[in-house]
């Protein structure tokens, strides 16, 4: 049998979009409480029971998205243009060296109702 486990995270941060046609609302520094999902499919361990421990998971997770907590996303190096989907990449990228079966990271701003989602190729 295959499974998916799934692990969800949140951060504070704040960011701006700069290019020309962005909302003169969004070009101005805001801020979100965001929320995301980690997603990891495989198959479990036969002495254990599951694919990976989910707290392992949660305190791998925990250093990467730290990154984020209350910072200005602009200034992260590969955060340049903070959109949702940049943001789930830039997790993605950090997280699949990290973590074997890893299938998508998604991230969104529930209180706008909005989220994207990366997959691993």
């Amino acid at each position: 049998m295959r499974f998916e486990i799934e692990k969800d995270f949140t951060f504070e941060a704040a960011h701006y979009f700069g290019h020309a046609d962005a909302n003169d609302l969004f070009k101005k520094v805001h801020g979100h409480s965001f929320r995301g999902t980690v997603t990891i499919q495989g198959d479990t361990q036969e002495e254990k029971g599951w694919i990976r421990d989910l707290w392992k998971i949660e305190q791998i997770v925990k250093a990467t998205t730290d990154q984020l907590d209350h910072v200005l996303l602009n200034e992260v190096e590969g955060l340049e243009q903070p959109a949702l989907e940049q943001i789930a990449a830039w997790i993605m990228e950090r997280l699949a060296p990290q973590l074997p079966g890893l299938s998508c990271v998604e991230v969104g701003r529930p209180s706008c109702g909005e989220r994207a989602r990366v997959f691993a190729s």
